[in-house]
């Protein structure tokens, strides 16, 4: 583990609400501007990170408004001073060559801020009715894999010819490269057996999505333990949708307001079930438990007083999570919230930990 105590970030609003999307005390806004105030606002309040979701439409109700990620991403590297912008990319939507200048540019816009979050894609629409199609589960990891290999050869600066089943990629060369470090960072998501070999191979940071501790644990210890060709360790990061409050009742009472809420978008859905992969393990594990939020949600037990959140935040960071990425609801005032009741707890038992003696003989 790199970080000296756990990272913070949040989700983008990009698609609007995360938790329920008939709340009275958050309307549904997916725009530029709340996007942008939310991001400025989090890097005021001490967060570390935010990850923009990518979809070209709606994966909910395609009527919806849905914020574009590769431009917001690139207006908020220069918007911002410190903050990390964490950009999805789904790799049937872009050329690897065409995505890596991208990247690049906004890497150098934010001066050295900015990390790629690879996904593999769920939501068939988006792909069908481009007319790009959708391929089956394990090609599009294969895919992936093999777009992933163009993109960070590119953007390490490498004069690249590359022939594979999908690319002919021929004395290609960026410039400029990083002007702050070797390459922007790469997370991957996806939890199956193909996104696992994938992130071990062309990974630095895994996306868990929010499920218990011991769930979290046997996922990290397994891919941990997979030969990484001379790269430094992975790293590991978390979705997780927090609900927290000065006691654990006033906690679970927000939580099952929530889950009420989150009841009446039942209709939207089933629409989404329709148009995913079944094979896709995020929404395979997403069935198990009842749940507020994308990506997991509060499956992954962050609902509780501000101690019972932190302490559960310190037992997923031993466990080897490194970056939480986080959901609320309203999101600005609970992400408000957290900055100032949860996070210092977390930070003051962390450097008590540091400052104890060292025991044993």
């Amino acid at each position: 583990m790199t970080a000296t105590s756990p990272r913070f970030g949040i989700w983008a609003v990009v698609h609007g609400s995360r938790g329920a999307y008939q709340d009275p005390d958050e309307p549904y806004d997916a725009s530029w501007e709340r996007n942008r105030d939310l991001v400025l606002a989090a890097e005021e309040l001490g967060y570390d990170s935010t990850l923009i979701a990518q979809h070209t439409i709606n994966p909910h109700i395609e009527d919806f408004d849905q914020l574009e990620a590769w431009s917001a991403a690139a207006a908020v590297a220069a918007l911002t001073s410190r903050i990390e912008i964490i950009a999805a990319i789904k790799p049937y939507l872009y050329h690897p060559v065409v995505l890596a200048k991208l990247a690049l540019g906004i890497e150098n816009i934010s001066r050295g801020r900015f990390a790629i979050n690879l996904v593999n894609a769920w939501n068939r629409p988006e792909l069908e009715k481009a007319g790009i199609g959708f391929a089956e589960h394990d090609e599009r990891y294969a895919y992936g894999r093999e777009w992933i290999s163009v993109v960070s050869r590119l953007i390490e600066g490498e004069r690249l010819t590359y022939k594979g089943k999908h690319f002919d990629v021929r004395d290609y060369v960026l410039r400029p490269t990083s002007l702050y470090r070797p390459r922007p960072t790469i997370y991957v998501g996806g939890e199956s057996e193909p996104a696992r070999a994938l992130v071990a191979d062309h990974g630095d940071v895994w996306f868990i999505n929010g499920q218990p501790l011991s769930d979290v644990a046997g996922l990290i210890a397994d891919v941990a333990a997979r030969p990484r060709s001379g790269a430094p360790p992975l790293r590991f990061g978390l979705s997780a949708f927090v609900v927290a409050r000065e006691t654990s009742e006033h906690a679970h009472a927000e939580h099952e307001r929530l889950l009420a809420l989150a009841a009446r978008d039942a209709p939207m859905k089933a629409i989404q079930r329709q148009n995913t992969d079944p094979k896709v393990v995020m929404m395979q594990t997403m069935q198990k438990t009842p749940r507020v939020g994308t990506n997991g949600g509060t499956a992954a037990g962050l609902v509780g007083s501000y101690d019972e959140v932190a302490a559960r935040i310190r037992d997923f960071y031993n466990a080897g999570i490194e970056l939480f990425m986080l959901q609320f609801q309203p999101f600005e005032a609970e992400m408000r919230r957290f900055a100032l009741e949860v996070i210092p707890r977390v930070r003051q038992a962390q450097a008590t930990r540091l400052l104890e003696p060292a025991t044993g003989s």
